[in-house]
């Protein structure tokens, strides 16, 4: 009796340790690995949910190229927008969209890079459970940066169309 007691206790000891390891695990998956400071908050007029930005280079009268990064917490995403020269994405960790206007929204994930073409409305931010970091380059900048629209409504964040 006393050797099966202390069989079920070590066996319950094994579990216990192993349950405690996978959602150790688990948490770890969860983070990014920021390459970048986090940065600033991005202006909530720009972004729904939360969004941190850091400038990397910024635009001069030799390069005329903006280079940043965004964290975007996960369900945060920006407004709608488009850029005069367009846009180069490199996501540098987790999960999350991008969507040019009229077409279906993409999954974007590590080591993806998108280029969004020039006076092309879109958007891009974390999915639901998964923030996303993002590197973007601004290329031509002597023609404009930016031009911020509306925002990403829920109904258009959730729906892959």
């Amino acid at each position: 009796m006393k050797i099966l007691s202390v069989t079920a206790i070590a066996a319950i000891m094994l579990l216990s340790i192993s349950c405690s390891a996978q959602i150790a695990n688990n948490a770890d998956q969860n983070k990014l690995n920021f390459i970048f400071p986090k940065g600033e908050p991005g202006p909530a007029e720009n972004f729904t949910g939360k969004a941190w930005t850091v400038g990397l280079v910024k635009n001069d009268t030799v390069y005329h190229t903006v280079v940043g990064n965004v964290y975007f917490e996960p369900g945060a995403r920006s407004n709608w927008h488009k850029h005069p020269s367009g846009q180069i994405l490199i996501i540098t960790d987790g999960v999350g969209y991008h969507q040019i206007k009229g077409q279906p929204r993409q999954i974007l994930k590590k080591g993806d890079i998108v280029k969004c073409p020039p006076n092309l409305e879109h958007w891009h931010g974390a999915s639901p459970d998964t923030g996303m970091l993002q590197m973007y380059i601004l290329p031509k900048t002597e023609k404009g940066i930016v031009t911020w629209l509306q925002p990403v409504t829920d109904e258009q964040y959730h729906n892959a169309k």
